[in-house]
């Protein structure tokens, strides 16, 4: 399972010119989907996420969870990012998870996470979105589990 975080002050995702999440200060989320994920991947990357200190203090310094600064995640998935880039020029993804299985666990994913009491905004599983961000910092991490 690989996610993609970005710190925002202002995030939103539309399907068909219709925004279906949104959400202020917090991050966004791009989760790709592996075959080999399960739940042990899953519960990996809600502690990563909602436990990473990328979130300023008072002192300007990243101390801050998501929870401690007030925020919320924007959760969209992404399947490019499981892509095999290393060789060629055009990207294989056969370590991708099948479409079904990826639906399944982006959802259980999503619900681990609502677990945690951080509030949660979503994507479309497979639809043609468009992705709006603020990125604060810029602040991106990489996190593969």
């Amino acid at each position: 399972m690989i996610g993609l975080i970005q710190r925002v002050s202002e995030a939103s995702v539309t399907v068909d010119a219709t925004t279906i999440g949104r959400i202020e200060q917090g991050m966004l989320l791009l989760l790709g989907v592996e075959k080999e994920d399960g739940q042990a991947q899953i519960d990996k990357l809600v502690k990563k996420v909602s436990q990473y200190r990328m979130f300023s203090d008072e002192q300007g310094k990243m101390n801050l969870n998501i929870q401690q600064a007030g925020g919320s995640v924007l959760v969209v998935s992404q399947f490019t990012l499981v892509a095999d880039t290393q060789k060629g020029n055009r990207p294989g993804f056969s370590r991708g998870a099948s479409p079904e299985v990826g639906k399944a666990l982006y959802l259980q994913f999503i619900e681990a996470l609502k677990a945690t009491g951080i509030p949660v905004q979503t994507g479309e599983f497979g639809a043609d979105m468009k992705v709006h961000l603020v990125n604060d910092g810029p602040v991106t991490f990489h996190f593969q589990v």
